[in-house]
C-alpha cells in the first residue's frame, strides 16, 4: 500500500483522499465517505484540480500506472495553462475535463471542473451555450468516434464569436486502455478536443467578401437604369454607393476621392466627406513632392499610410481633426486614374488589415469608373451612329436637291425674282438639315464619354470648313462625306464642273467654299479647265486635284501649278485619310496667309478657256 499526501492547506471542510483501485486495500482509519474513488489515471490529474483534496491512496495492483500517473500529470498541467482551449470528451460527447481557457471561453471560473458549476458531465456544445454549427463536417465529434480518423468544424458561438474544433480519437492501446470503460467493439470511447478562437479570422474573411460585393454593387446598372439615366446621374450615384461603403462597411468617415487628367497631370476632386471645403477646393498635381500625399501616390502609383500627420512631411491635411490617414491609388490596367484617401482623428489609427481592405475598395472605384465611362461612351456612341446612319442616308440627296435647284435658278435668273428666291430658299433649308443632324450627333457625343486617359478627336482646325467635292463617282461623294463630317467639317458635292461653277456662285463666290477637290476627269471637262472657270469668281481658287497613279490626261496637274496651284495640293487614288486631312490643312493654311476674295461676277460665264 502506498500514500502520496498533498501538503497540510488550511482550507475548511473535510480532506479527502483519492483512491486508484481497489478502496478495500485503504488504511482502516481512512473514512470512507471522504474517498473518491477513481479507475484512470486521467481522473486523477482531475480530481487533483480540488483544493481539498489531500492526497492520492495507490492500490498494490496498480502501482505500474505510477509513472504513467506521473506523466498525465505533467501533461494535463502543459495542457491546463495552453493558449488555446483543450477538453477530454467520452463517447456521448460529454467534458470529462477542460483547461483553463476553455472555461474561460465558457465563462466558467477557474477550477470548476469537479466544484461548484462545474462543466464535467456537461454535453460539449452546452459550454459553448449550444453554438452554430457551420461545418465542414456538422458531426465533429460521432465522425471521429466512428471512424477513429480526425475531424474538424466551425463553431458561430454568442457574441458573434466563431471557434475552430479538432477532435481526435484516444488510441486504446496500453494499461490506461485497460482502466477506463473501454468498449468491447475496439471503436475509440474517448476524444481529446482543440479549440481555436478565429474570431479575427472569419471576420477579416466576412469583410473582404463584403468588400468584393460592394465593389461589383458600385456600378451595377440595370438596363432601364442605364438608358433613363443622364451621365451626371449616373456619376452622383457612383459617388453615393462609394460614400455609403466606405463610411457603413469600412468605418472611414473623412473621405476624398480625385481623378487624374492626364493630360495635364491635375488631380480633379470627385468625392469629398468631412474634407474641409478649401482643402477640398485645393489644386493638386499628380508630383511627388509639393502637392502632399495624394500628389505622391498619384505620381508613383503607391499607397501611402502617414500614422502621424504632425510629423509626416508630405501630409497637407484634409480636416482639421486628422491625425493619421491612408491613401490608395485608383489603378486600372497599371494605369493610375486618381486617389482614394481617407483620415483619422487618431494617431496611428489605421492598421494593415485597413491598408489591404482600401487597396482592394480602390481597385472596384477604379473598375467602377471604368465601367462607367464606357457606358457612357456607349451611349454616346450609340446615339452618334443614330445621327451618322440619318445623316449619310440624307447627305446625297441633300445634295441632289443643290445641285438641282442651282441649275433652276441659273435658268430664271433676270426672268423671275420670286421665283429665284424660293429656289435660294431651298438651297439655304436644305443646307440646315444636313448641319443640324450634323450637330445633334456632336452634341450626343459628350466630353465624359471619352474614357480616362484617351484623347479628344484632333484636327480641331477642320471644324466648320465647308468642303465641295466634284467627282462622278457617287462612291467617292459618299466617302468624302463620312471621312471629313467626322471631324466637324460641312461637305456638299457636285457630279461635274458646270455644278460645282454654279455651286460656288450661288454660295456667295470666294466665301461659299474654304476647299475645293476636283477630280482631274468630269463628266463635262477637266479639274484644270473647272479652276480656270472657278478663278473667274474669285481671285485665287482652293483647289486640290485628285487622280489616279499616272493617269493625268492633257498634263491637267502641271497646267494647273502653272496656274497657281500649290504643290502639295494633289491627291493620288486611292488616298489614305491622313493624306486628305494634310492636303486640306495645307489649304486651309494657304488661306489664313492669302484670304480668299471675290472677283466681279460680271461677264464671268463658263465659257471653256
Amino acid at each position: 500500500m502506498n500514500r502520496s499526501p498533498q501538503a497540510t492547506q488550511s482550507t475548511s471542510g473535510p480532506r479527502k483522499l483519492i483512491c486508484v483501485g481497489d478502496p478495500q486495500t485503504l488504511p482502516a482509519d481512512v473514512e470512507i465517505e471522504n474517498v473518491i474513488v477513481v479507475d484512470t489515471s486521467v481522473a486523477v490529474v482531475d480530481q487533483l484540480n480540488e483544493p481539498t483534496v489531500d492526497g492520492v491512496w495507490i492500490a498494490r495492483d496498480q502501482l505500474p500506472q505510477m509513472s504513467e500517473l506521473r506523466g498525465i500529470s505533467q501533461s494535463g498541467i502543459m495542457l491546463r495553462d495552453m493558449p488555446e482551449g483543450v477538453a477530454l470528451l467520452d463517447a456521448d460527447i460529454r467534458v470529462l475535463w477542460a483547461n483553463r481557457r476553455l472555461l474561460q471561453w465558457a465563462g466558467r471560473s477557474e477550477g470548476s471542473v469537479a466544484g461548484e458549476g462545474s462543466v464535467a458531465g456537461m454535453n460539449f456544445y452546452e459550454v459553448l451555450s449550444n453554438p452554430e454549427i457551420m461545418g465542414p463536417d456538422f458531426c465533429p465529434f460521432h465522425t471521429a468516434l466512428a471512424t477513429g480518423e480526425e475531424s474538424n468544424s466551425t463553431l458561430h458561438a454568442q457574441g458573434n464569436r466563431y471557434f475552430q474544433v479538432h477532435a481526435a480519437p484516444i488510441a486504446q492501446t496500453g494499461p490506461i486502455a485497460q482502466m477506463g470503460p473501454v468498449a468491447q467493439t475496439g471503436q475509440s470511447r474517448q476524444l481529446i478536443v482543440t479549440v481555436s478562437d478565429i474570431t479575427e479570422e472569419i471576420l477579416q474573411q466576412q469583410k473582404l467578401a463584403a468588400i468584393h460585393q460592394a465593389g461589383r454593387e458600385l456600378a451595377d446598372l440595370r438596363p432601364t437604369e442605364i438608358f433613363m439615366m443622364e451621365v451626371d446621374e449616373r456619376i452622383d450615384l457612383l459617388k453615393e454607393n462609394i460614400r455609403h461603403y466606405l463610411s457603413d462597411l469600412l468605418n472611414f468617415q473623412v473621405i476624398e476621392i480625385r481623378l487624374l487628367e492626364h493630360a495635364t497631370g491635375n488631380l480633379v476632386p470627385l468625392l469629398s466627406v468631412g474634407i474641409d471645403q478649401d482643402a477640398a477646393d485645393r489644386q493638386l498635381f499628380a508630383h511627388p513632392q509639393g502637392n502632399g500625399i495624394t500628389g505622391y501616390v498619384a505620381a508613383s502609383g503607391m499607397s501611402y499610410v502617414c500614422q502621424d500627420v504632425e510629423n509626416d512631411p508630405l501630409f497637407i491635411p484634409g480636416a482639421n481633426t486628422s491625425k493619421s490617414s491612408i491613401t490608395a491609388p485608383l489603378i486600372l490596367h497599371d494605369q493610375v486614374l486618381g486617389t482614394l484617401n481617407v483620415e483619422s482623428p487618431e494617431p496611428a489609427a489605421f492598421t494593415d488589415s485597413d491598408l489591404q481592405f482600401l487597396e482592394i475598395f480602390a481597385r472596384d472605384v477604379a473598375f467602377a469608373l471604368n465601367t462607367l465611362e464606357l457606358l457612357v461612351a456607349q451611349k454616346a456612341n450609340t446615339a452618334q451612329q443614330s445621327c451618322d446612319a440619318i445623316h449619310s442616308a440624307v447627305a446625297m440627296p441633300v445634295d441632289e436637291i443643290l445641285n438641282d435647284a442651282v441649275n433652276v435658278m441659273e435658268g430664271y435668273i433676270g426672268h423671275s425674282s420670286e421665283v429665284v428666291d424660293r429656289l435660294r430658299r431651298i438651297l439655304h433649308n436644305a443646307r440646315d438639315i444636313k448641319q443640324t443632324i450634323q450637330q445633334i450627333g456632336q452634341k450626343m457625343t459628350p466630353l465624359e464619354a471619352v474614357p480616362a486617359g484617351v484623347q479628344a478627336p484632333q484636327h480641331a482646325s477642320l471644324r466648320g470648313k465647308r468642303i465641295l467635292v466634284v467627282d462622278a463617282d457617287g462612291q467617292v461623294r459618299e466617302d468624302a462625306h463620312e471621312l471629313l463630317e467626322r471631324y466637324g467639317c460641312i461637305v456638299e458635292t457636285a457630279h461635274e464642273g458646270d455644278e460645282a461653277v454654279l455651286m460656288v456662285r450661288s454660295s456667295g463666290g470666294a466665301g461659299s467654299y474654304d476647299v475645293i477637290i476636283s477630280d482631274i476627269r468630269l463628266p463635262d471637262y477637266s479639274g484644270y479647265q473647272l479652276m480656270l472657270r472657278l478663278g473667274k469668281i474669285m481671285e485665287r481658287v482652293p483647289m486640290v486635284l485628285m487622280t489616279g497613279f499616272g493617269y493625268d490626261p492633257g498634263h491637267s496637274i502641271v497646267k494647273a501649278r502653272q496656274n497657281g496651284l500649290h504643290p502639295k495640293c494633289v491627291l493620288f487614288k486611292p488616298f489614305r485619310l491622313d493624306q486628305l486631312i494634310d492636303v486640306i490643312k495645307t489649304m486651309l493654311e494657304l488661306n489664313k496667309k492669302d484670304p480668299l476674295r471675290s472677283k466681279s461676277e460680271e461677264g464671268s460665264s463658263a465659257d471653256s478657256p
